[in-house]
């Protein structure tokens, strides 16, 4: 069951416009882009060891 929670996030505006232009990139929203920059961090740094069953990568083009 994919168990999602909602968490409001006070972000800078720079930031944020930042991060929907990669978004934009990777065909992601900012919300899924945010989601994937973390998970990767989270498992680059060990913290988390597998990803979740929708994970998902970078979106093909």
């Amino acid at each position: 069951m994919n168990d999602k929670k909602a968490y409001p996030l006070r972000i800078n505006a720079a930031v944020l416009d930042a991060v929907q232009r990669w978004a934009d990139d990777e065909l992601r929203s900012v919300n899924a882009q945010i989601e994937y920059v973390l998970r990767d961090a989270l498992r680059k740094s060990g913290r988390m060891k597998t990803p979740p069953d929708d994970a998902g990568g970078p979106k093909k083009k």
